[in-house]
Order: structure tokens, then C-alpha cells, then sequence
């Protein structure tokens, strides 16, 4: 074969795989791997019944709330509370789920949540405390993704059982009013009002005791992807005086946080990109400071007349959030408004899963776009 017939032979060959790739269509480009959150743990650590006026008043009785923590990570001046009494908002950020009359009124008595009607916005029609194993958590969603969760709930082990604790069905909740050795309160731990969580042996291993949280965070291994913290009736600010003595309000959420946070801050598990959020169920809900405000085009949900509930109005109030983490530029002040749902979203859409509820209503916003914005983690 001559030179110039090897060489059209070498370039024939050469084009040959692109024709062949013509003729299949386009060549296939295998799909990357979806990049990891910027933020790989994200707490929650649960307060009660203030107004972000007063909370975050750099003058008030919470200095270390109001300024310590605000020029360590951002503030989100418009975070809303979706109702009163508690336990509605807490049920609303792990579910979606709007408030009805008995979760306004705190579950006194844990009776059953029927009939418990589906509707075509994620919400179920009905009255009670204890939602039916249809009804979704955001613990549910993470435990089909292989991804953990824990309650971390002060003062639970003070009294029995030792984790997952309720009252019995249809019985009354005993643990309404602080005692001087047991300050837990049920309506506080959001977890044990759905039998898809209650029914199941992984609540007594992840509904747990706040003090084995200090374990999890030896390692980033053991620190679970989501965490709820529930501070007991005194240090969180409920109760003013509490029933052992201490002053509680606002200067036992100031004593609290300076001898949580920093312990949380400095641990493996939060160090491996965690974030931690510090709010309010609601804001207060009597007497001329009482709020009902609401954002986010909020809807009340098919089980209430008024999401208020002892006040008229849409909503439980203006609280504001603190957000720490390696993950946000400190210092930032964030005035786009947020509610409990949008918590519930955000969470949701740093570990790509669906939106329960309420938190995929048309136009409900994820806080994670403007509070990762610039992130140093990207």
C-alpha cells in the first residue's frame, strides 16, 4: 500500500467511531455525581414564647443571644412563628402540618388525630394530637434516604420510659406542669405526636435525652444529619420563676445558651460543616404584647378557624432565628420573611428530599439560598 493510501486509511479510521456516534445519535455523557451539601449536620435548638422586640433587644436581659451570637453567624430578622399555643409550631416543623383546635390548645389530654381526610395541599382534615402513620415526618423522609435523625430532649430520662416518652393514648399529659426534678414537657418534642415515628422501635434509639447529644458529637460518624433540641421548661425560657428556684425567662435562655452553645460549637460533629439554628416556638400569645402576626402568605389549613388561636390573627408572631455555621459569613442580617415551614423546606432541601405540607406551598421559600449566599463552603 502506498504512503498516501496508508495515510487515508489511518484518518478513515480515525473518524470512523464519530461516524458511528452520528448515525446512534449523540454520544451518552455519564451524569456526575450530585455535589454534597455545603452543610452536612443541621440542629435546631428550640426556645419559648418571646417577641424578637425583646429577644433581640441588644440592651435586654439575653445579651448573648441579642449580640454574641448574631455577629458570629446571621440573624433572620423576619422569622414568624405559624400559631399558637406550642405545640402547633412544633408539629408544623417536622410536618408540614397546619394547626387545629386540640394542638392549639397544647394536648392536654393525647387523643387520636381523625378521620384524618387527606387534601390535595398535604394537608389531613381532622382534630387531635397523634397523627396516623400516613401523616410524614421529616424523620420518616430521612430514614428512607439512609440518613439519621435525633431528638435530643432535655430531662426526658427523668421519668419513664427513658426515651420516646408520651403520655398513653387517650390519657391525660402529666407533664404539662414542671415538677422541681422533672421539667420535660411532651408538647416540646414534636416527635411522639405521630404514630409513623411512635409505632416504630426507632423512636425509643432517636427520640432520646438531651444529654446523650454530648456522645453523638464525639465524632462526626455518630452526629446525625438532623437535630432537634428541646431545652427543658426552665432553661428555655417558659417558665419565670421555675418550679426549682431558678429565675427562667429571658435570663435563663441568656445562662442557657452561653453554656450550651459554645460546648455544640466546639465539638467534632458540629465542626464537620454543622449549622445550628436557634429560635422560637411562638411569640407571645397574651396580654398587649401578644402577637399573631404571620408571613409568608401563610394559610391556616383546613382544621382551625384561627391560627391565632387566644388572639385573633393569622399567624404566632415575629420571633426572629440565629444561624451559626463555618457555612455563613458572620455578621449578616437577613429581612426576607421566614416562617416554620420555610425551616421545615430549608431543611428538607439541604438533604434533597420532598416537601411535606405546608412547606410546598406555592411560593414558600427555602432560607438556605440567602443565608449559604457567598458560603465559604461552596
Amino acid at each position: 500500500m502506498s504512503r498516501p493510501s496508508r495515510i487515508a486509511l489511518a484518518v478513515a479510521m480515525l473518524a470512523l467511531p464519530a461516524l458511528v456516534a452520528s448515525a446512534q445519535g449523540p454520544p451518552r455523557v455519564e451524569a456526575s455525581a450530585p455535589a454534597p451539601p455545603a452543610v452536612r449536620h443541621v440542629f435546631v435548638l428550640m426556645l419559648e414564647n418571646k417577641n424578637y422586640d425583646e429577644t433581640f433587644d441588644p440592651h435586654g436581659a439575653a445579651p448573648y443571644l441579642a449580640k454574641t451570637l448574631p455577629s458570629k453567624g446571621a440573624v433572620l430578622e423576619n422569622y414568624y412563628a405559624i400559631g399558637h399555643l406550642s405545640l402547633d409550631n412544633y408539629i408544623a416543623m417536622i410536618s408540614g402540618q397546619g394547626p387545629n383546635i386540640q394542638t392549639q390548645a397544647d394536648c392536654h389530654v393525647y387523643t387520636e388525630f381523625a378521620p384524618a381526610i387527606p387534601t390535595d395541599d398535604g394537608q389531613y382534615i381532622g382534630q387531635g394530637c397523634v397523627y396516623p402513620a400516613a401523616v410524614q415526618t421529616v424523620a420518616d423522609q430521612l430514614e428512607s434516604a439512609d440518613l439519621s435523625w435525633r431528638g435530643y430532649m432535655q430531662h426526658m430520662a427523668r421519668g419513664e420510659p427513658k426515651s420516646c416518652r408520651h403520655p398513653e393514648i387517650n390519657g391525660p399529659d402529666d407533664t404539662q406542669e414542671a415538677e422541681p426534678g422533672d421539667q420535660y414537657a411532651a408538647r416540646h418534642n414534636p416527635f411522639v405526636y405521630f404514630h409513623s415515628i411512635i409505632d416504630e422501635p426507632t423512636c425509643a434509639r432517636f427520640d432520646i435525652d438531651m444529654k446523650k447529644m454530648w456522645d453523638d458529637l464525639e465524632r462526626p460518624a455518630s452526629t446525625p444529619e438532623f437535630g432537634f433540641i428541646t431545652l427543658n421548661l426552665c432553661q428555655d425560657g417558659h417558665d419565670e420563676p421555675c418550679v426549682n428556684g431558678q429565675p427562667g425567662g429571658l435570663v435563663q435562655i441568656n445562662r442557657s445558651l452561653k453554656r450550651i452553645v459554645p460546648r455544640i460549637l466546639h465539638s467534632p460533629g458540629y465542626r464537620d460543616r454543622g449549622m445550628l439554628l436557634i429560635t422560637f416556638d411562638e411569640a407571645e400569645q397574651e396580654g398587649e404584647d401578644g402577637d399573631a402576626s404571620a408571613c409568608c402568605n401563610e394559610m391556616p389549613g383546613p382544621n382551625t378557624p384561627n391560627a391565632g388561636g387566644p388572639i385573633p390573627g393569622p399567624g404566632g408572631g415575629r420571633i426572629g432565628m440565629v444561624a451559626l455555621s463555618e457555612c455563613i459569613r458572620p455578621g449578616r442580617r437577613i429581612d426576607q420573611p421566614f416562617n416554620h415551614y420555610s425551616f421545615l423546606r430549608s431543611v428538607e432541601d439541604f438533604f434533597g428530599l420532598d416537601h411535606l405540607g405546608f412547606a410546598g406551598q406555592e411560593g414558600q421559600e427555602s432560607f438556605n439560598g440567602d443565608l449559604l449566599k457567598n458560603s465559604p463552603c461552596e
